[in-house]
C-alpha cells in the first residue's frame, strides 16, 4: 500500500508545488472531494491552486499508486523465482518511471519460450559469451566445438548464439534508453490503410497514407489515428531509420577491431532491433502518446 508521506514528498518534488498545497489537496481528494469543488471552494486550504494544478496532483498520485502496485508485483515475482537480491530490490523500490521499472523486470519476466531460451538449452550460451568478449581468434573453429547432432553445422551454432546475444541487447537498459531518446527526437509516425477496408474506413481517409515527424503530431490527430487502428482500419507505425539505428547500437556494443565477432554482433543487433526492440518500443510509445494526448485534450477542456 502506498505510503502517504512518500507519495506527498514525491509529488512536491515532481510537480514543484508547495508542501502544504500538495498535502491539503491529497487529503481533500482522499475524502472524496472533486477537482472543480476543491478549485472553487477550498482555495484557502490549497494555497490557491488552480484546476490544472489540482488535476496534475490527482493524475500523478494515481500514476504513483499504480507504479507502487507494479513494484510489489515485480518484487514478488522475482522473489518467487529465487533471483531477488538486496541490490535489485533497492533499485526497484527507488525507481519512479514505469519504463525503467519494466526494464529492470525484463530479464525476469515470465514469457513463452524464446529463441534464446531454446539456444541456451542447446548449450550455446558459452559461445554467445565468447563472441561478446570480442577476444576470440578463429571463431569458426571455436564454434565448431559446439556442433552436435542437433546443431549439425557451425552456422546453426552461430545462429543460436546470435539469438542469445539479441536477447541480451534487448534487455540492456542503456540501449533501450538510447533508443527511447531517438524515438522522441527522430521517429516518424506512419499511418496506412489496412487493405480491403477502404469503404468502412471512409471517416479516416485523411490517414490512409500519412507520414509526419512524431514530435510534431498534435494530440487530436494522434487520437484520430489511434481510433482508426483500434477499429481495425489503420495500421500505425513509429519508424526510425534502421541502418542508422543499428549503427548506433553497434557503436555502443562493439569495442574491438575483431572482424569475425563484429560481424556476428552486427547480425545479432539487426535481429534484436527488428524482432525485439522495435516492436517493444513501438508498443510502449503508442501507449505513452495515447496517454499524453488524452491528458492534453482533457486540460484544454477544463
Amino acid at each position: 500500500m502506498t505510503n502517504q508521506t512518500t507519495l506527498s514528498n514525491w509529488l512536491i518534488k515532481t510537480l514543484n508545488l508547495p508542501k502544504r498545497s500538495v498535502q491539503e489537496t491529497l487529503d481533500l481528494l482522499n475524502s472524496g472531494a472533486t477537482i472543480p469543488f476543491i478549485s472553487r471552494y477550498r482555495k484557502e486550504a490549497t494555497g490557491n491552486l488552480n484546476e490544472v494544478e489540482i488535476e496534475s496532483i490527482f493524475k500523478e498520485s494515481e500514476r504513483f499508486k499504480e507504479l507502487d502496485k507494479r513494484k510489489v508485483a515485480i518484487i514478488k515475482s522475482i522473489d518467487e523465482q529465487g533471483k531477488l537480491t538486496g541490490s535489485l530490490k533497492e533499485q526497484i523500490q527507488e525507481t519512479f518511471e514505469l519504463t525503467k521499472l519494466e526494464d529492470l523486470y525484463l530479464p525476469f519476466k515470465q514469457k513463452r519460450e524464446t529463441k534464446a531460451d531454446k539456444a541456451i538449452k542447446k548449450g550455446l550460451e558459452p559461445l554467445a559469451k565468447i563472441i561478446m568478449s570480442q577476444e576470440v581468434r578463429g571463431l569458426m573453429s571455436t564454434a565448431n566445438r559446439f556442433v552436435t547432432k542437433e546443431l549439425s553445422s557451425v552456422e546453426k551454432a552461430l545462429e543460436g548464439a546470435r539469438h542469445i546475444i539479441a536477447e541480451w541487447i534487448n534487455e540492456r537498459q542503456a540501449i533501450r534508453d538510447l533508443l527511447r531518446r531517438d524515438m522522441d527526437q527522430k521517429a516518424v509516425l506512419q499511418s496506412k490503410l489496412i487493405k480491403g477496408k477502404e469503404d468502412e474506413a471512409e471517416k479516416y481517409k485523411d490517414y490512409f497514407a500519412w507520414t509526419e515527424p512524431l514530435k510534431r503530431v498534435p494530440a487530436h490527430r494522434f487520437l484520430a489515428m489511434a481510433r482508426g487502428e483500434k477499429g481495425g482500419f489503420l495500421r500505425i507505425k513509429f519508424l526510425l531509420d534502421q541502418v542508422e539505428t543499428e549503427e548506433r547500437i553497434a557503436n555502443y556494443i562493439i569495442r574491438k577491431n575483431n572482424l569475425e565477432t563484429a560481424e556476428q554482433i552486427k547480425l545479432s543487433i539487426s535481429d534484436a532491433w527488428k524482432r525485439l526492440l522495435h516492436p517493444s518500443l513501438e508498443n510502449e510509445f503508442k501507449k505513452k502518446h495515447k496517454v499524453a494526448a488524452d491528458v492534453s485534450l482533457s486540460l484544454i477542456h477544463i
